[in-house]
């Protein structure tokens, strides 16, 4: 009777154990990550408590990290520039799988129904087409040139531009393992691009000649057009202490706003015609020129010297706002999925500010280490994201 009893003690003190090391089931929508740069490693945040869960360490080089969602926002695939790519568990808080991909990579996408991420490529350039389950590779499509601005399409398709090349491709991942791809002349060395929130337009800045070009993606044999012919430097070679991140355009209502390259402004387009119908100035050369999620407000980064200032457009009125000094080095900002709120980062104060965009008043501020993206899984909802 007496050894039963200790049996069934120490059951019942496991059991007590267990339950104490289980935590209640929580959703993922109002969680995220920021990448703290200089130590190689993300910090997990929730947007609703304003706090930092956890920190994740051995993701790599993360100097010009960025990252997407499952659709279930679970898992952040992070792209290091070392040519990591990191399945990250949030909810666990620890690294699901992991593979060195390439030598030398900026960034990725994940394509519609969630099953195939996709890499690409500085060197050996092209992109490489992973499941998303287990990383393992499934094809790749060499390019002879660096990759930029892959964003994903309707029908597991994938934009990008050729560096080297000049050229636009999209590739059909259908079947992951048999790429289908089309090419379109674009111009001179495209930098980065994009594609419009409704996936249809897909946009590359260009760096070698004014000028952007655009891919009508549900009218493809059309090829590519150049649009905004003055966008660029112009007649008057300005300095450009940094680029412009495109895929940090805002578009808000029929209106989208661009960085102006090298410039204290921010370009207004029409996005029915597709030309410029005006210009606000700001304080700086615009880096990141982000709109909050119902359209109404635009906010604006800029390159060294200014980094350290942070400008709002309001939309009805076409001007500048507000005007705040959040920290030294604003990197990166990303809105709460409906708005109420703002994150930047001040990678050399090694903070990251919160901002409510209704008052401007900063409600929060949380210690990391050199931070520079952040990232919420609302993006997995969102196209280009």
């Amino acid at each position: 009777m007496k050894r039963t009893l200790a049996v069934l003690s120490l059951l019942l003190a496991a059991g007590c154990a267990q339950t104490s090391l289980r935590e209640e089931p929580r959703g993922t929508g109002d969680l995220g990550i920021v990448i703290e740069r200089a130590d190689g490693r993300v910090a997990v945040v929730d947007t609703t408590a304003r706090a930092v869960l956890g920190r994740i360490d051995g993701l790599g080089d993360l100097s010009h990290a960025s990252a997407v969602f499952s659709r279930d926002g679970r898992y952040a695939y992070v792209f290091g520039r070392d040519g990591g790519l990191t399945k990250v568990d949030i909810l666990l808080r620890r690294i699901d799988r992991r593979v060195m991909q390439a030598g030398n990579s900026i960034g990725g996408s994940i394509s519609q129904d969630g099953r195939i991420v996709v890499a690409q490529n500085y060197e050996p350039g092209g992109i490489k087409v992973f499941d998303a389950a287990t990383l393992e590779l499934l094809s790749e499509v060499p390019t002879q040139s660096k990759v930029v601005g892959l964003a994903d399409l309707s029908g597991n398709r994938f934009a990008y531009a050729l560096f080297d090349k000049g050229e636009i491709w999209v590739t059909d991942l259908s079947d992951p393992r048999r790429p289908r791809t089309q090419k379109f002349p674009a111009g001179r060395q495209p930098y980065d691009g994009l594609v419009t929130p409704d996936g249809r337009h897909y946009m590359a800045g260009l760096f070698g000649e004014d000028g952007i070009a655009l891919l009508d993606t549900w009218k493809p044999e059309q090829g590519a057009r150049k649009i905004l012919e003055n966008y660029g430097k112009g007649q008057e070679k300005l300095p450009v202490f940094k680029m412009p991140h495109l895929r940090g355009w805002a578009v808000a209502g029929n209106q989208a706003y661009l960085p102006a390259i090298g410039r204290h402004e921010v370009l207004v387009v029409d996005k029915a015609s597709w030309k410029e119908s005006g210009r606000i100035k700001v304080k700086g050369q615009p880096v990141f020129v982000m709109a909050r999620p119902d359209g109404r407000q635009i906010w604006v980064n800029f390159a060294f010297p200014d980094n350290g200032w942070v400008q709002v457009i309001d939309t009805l009125k076409g001007e500048v706002v507000q005007t705040l000094q959040p920290g030294k080095a604003i990197l990166h900002m990303e809105f709460t999925p409906r708005g109420e709120h703002v994150w930047l980062s001040a990678r050399d104060d090694h903070t990251v500010s919160i901002y409510d965009t209704r008052s401007f008043e900063r409600v929060a501020t949380l210690p990391a280490q050199s931070p520079s993206g952040i990232f919420f899984t609302s993006r997995a909802a969102r196209m280009g994201f």
